[in-house]
């Protein structure tokens, strides 16, 4: 069994820190084949990279590629930490998909936290919606967020039973949405 390590690029690492998937499609893999049972590092960052998740390969046709014709592998988590990621120290590789020595990638992984004791959370995306019925508000409700989705629609979330530590954020990330405060900076 071998390891691996994986940039993933800017634009899908936007995707994975505002949805939730179970595995991550690796393209462009030029000259380097993971098979099915490798271990890999999730790397975010070209220029410094940080080790945001492990993963497995998953088991799949030996030779698939993607709709260009580039051949692609899927990598399916085993454990994340988008939100306390950690520096890939002694990591130097000069494609996005590189081997990894044995003892490095237990060393990094590690040091990598994530998927710690899990708590019930209420998440919530509150719209005022004018409608002759609740049933097309329900419609304007969905239309809304998905021409709107993450960019534009705060969510806000607090943990179960203390609403009002509620925290609203924008793009996976905390936002500060009182104007008072923007005015006072």
């Amino acid at each position: 069994m071998a390891q691996w390590a994986v940039i993933i690029p800017a634009d899908r690492w936007a995707t994975e820190r505002l949805f939730h998937h179970d595995t991550l499609t690796v393209a462009g893999l030029a000259g380097v084949k993971p098979a099915p049972g490798d271990e890999v590092l999730l790397l975010a960052g070209e220029d410094t990279p940080l080790l945001v998740g492990l993963g497995i390969v998953a088991a799949q046709e030996a030779s698939r590629r993607g709709a260009h014709g580039i051949p692609e592998v899927d990598v399916a988590y085993t454990r994340r930490s988008f939100d306390a990621p950690v520096p890939a120290d002694g990591l130097t590789f000069d494609d996005a998909v590189a081997e990894v020595d044995a003892e490095l990638f237990r060393t990094l992984a590690a040091k990598l936290g994530g998927d710690g004791d899990k708590q019930t959370w209420l998440v919530s995306l509150d719209l005022p919606i004018e409608a002759a019925t609740p049933a097309e508000a329900v419609r304007q409700f969905w239309s809304y967020v998905l021409e709107l989705g993450p960019a534009e629609l705060p969510t806000f979330v607090s943990p179960s039973g203390d609403e009002l530590a509620m925290q609203a954020f924008v793009l996976g990330e905390e936002a500060n949405l009182d104007p008072e405060e923007d005015e006072e900076d």
